[in-house]
């Protein structure tokens, strides 16, 4: 049996752990590799997958074996294949066991999802280590064939399918609600703190259809609290203006994320995990990509944009590109009541077309059997380090 270590180190809270962690359980559960996931914020991991024992310093949870990563970091073996999630850096005593290894590890960087397209170009490039006698290949997820693919475990539509036919009352009843009324939009959102919110909201209270908003627990309740005059909200608070109901919910974990992109109707989503798992709910997204310096992130959104509007009509692609433009904060939009509106016209179209993507987005292959791939082929043929 294969054994890989996945490294990672918790940024934003949520984004990087919750990649890693659905990448470790597909490692194991499709592929029967001994993995370990090293995590050095236990406490965030916990938020995701409240399984975890943000105490323990090693864990076994859904066949992976959970160990925290602390400072000085303790000696370990290194696996066959070593995986450092996003540049996340080894540690030193760790690559100094990975370069007395022989054979040495496969040692594989996971970079950042982009639909930019340089990523192609740059999938699978070598980058030797300046001093020590290993190299490390850069892994680019994507949406095309040439690149590493996107993140799904097996089944997951078949799951996705059995949810909506028979699931999504029961899940609305768990969470207090009744089932959609006719001619409600239920929407989820999971921001980070957005300029754009309160024309969105304000947006939505002038609809002349009810709209549900779900919102997690998360960094935009503090401007949800703002908009609405009230000094705190929590989890259950619930608030009518207009034709607008806003929902508190819990915190969630991933399993249950899942479910909230897959019974709503339309989804806000952040950074990589989410966007990706949105994009797999076959449901309209719109995406908020991670703030940059310099509006560096507006490349990536238009860039993923260019590809997701593909086939669509000019009116709906518009329709689509002015809320996620709007959303990101570019310039040259129409006001967002204005875009709010266009969408709303195209939204027939829009919901169509988020079923087709799926297809689309199964072409690019799965990231999880195309890193196995990568990895057996450089043990299969010997190429692990500088000559």
């Amino acid at each position: 049996m294969r054994t890989w270590d996945i490294f990672c180190k918790v940024v934003d809270n949520y984004g990087d752990i919750g990649i890693a962690w659905r990448l470790a359980r597909g490692l194991v559960s499709e592929h029967g590799l001994a993995v370990r996931l090293w995590v050095d914020d236990l406490h965030a991991f916990q938020r995701i997958w409240p399984a975890i024992d943000a105490n323990a310093a090693e864990q076994s949870c859904e066949g992976v074996t959970v160990c925290a990563w602390r400072t000085p970091f303790v000696a370990a073996a290194p696996a066959q294949v070593v995986i450092d999630a996003f540049g996340c850096a080894l540690p030193e005593a760790y690559l100094a066991a990975m370069s007395e290894q022989s054979p040495p590890p496969v040692w594989i960087n996971l970079e950042y999802l982009s639909a930019e397209p340089w990523v192609a170009g740059h999938h699978g490039l070598p980058s030797p280590h300046p001093q020590l006698p290993l190299t490390r290949f850069f892994f680019f997820p994507g949406y095309t064939p040439d690149t590493g693919g996107l993140l799904a475990e097996a089944g997951l539509d078949a799951r996705r399918a059995a949810f909506v036919q028979r699931g999504t009352v029961a899940f609305w009843r768990q969470l207090g609600l009744q089932a959609p009324q006719p001619g409600e939009l239920r929407v989820s959102l999971f921001a980070y703190e957005n300029p754009a919110l309160p024309a969105l909201l304000d947006a939505w209270t002038a609809d002349s259809r009810p709209i549900t908003c779900l919102v997690p627990e998360g960094r935009v309740i503090p401007q949800l609290a703002a908009w609405l005059s009230v000094t705190t909200l929590q989890a259950g608070a619930s608030h009518r203006r207009g034709a607008l109901r806003l929902r508190i919910l819990p915190f969630m974990d991933q399993d249950r994320y899942d479910h909230l992109l897959w019974a709503c109707d339309l989804n806000f989503v952040r950074g990589e995990d989410s966007c990706v798992r949105a994009q797999w709910a076959a449901r309209p997204l719109v995406w908020q990509a991670y703030p940059q310096a310099d509006a560096a992130h507006w490349d990536k959104a238009n860039a993923l944009l260019a590809h997701y509007t593909e086939g669509l009509d000019g009116a709906a692609a518009h329709a689509v590109s002015a809320m996620w433009r709007h959303w990101n904060g570019m310039p040259d939009t129409e006001g967002l009541a204005a875009s709010w509106t266009i969408w709303r016209s195209h939204q027939a179209v829009i919901e169509a077309h988020a079923v087709a993507w799926c297809d689309r987005l199964r072409l690019a292959g799965r990231l999880t059997d195309k890193l196995v791939d990568f990895a057996e082929n450089k043990i299969k043929y010997g190429v692990f380090s500088n000559p």
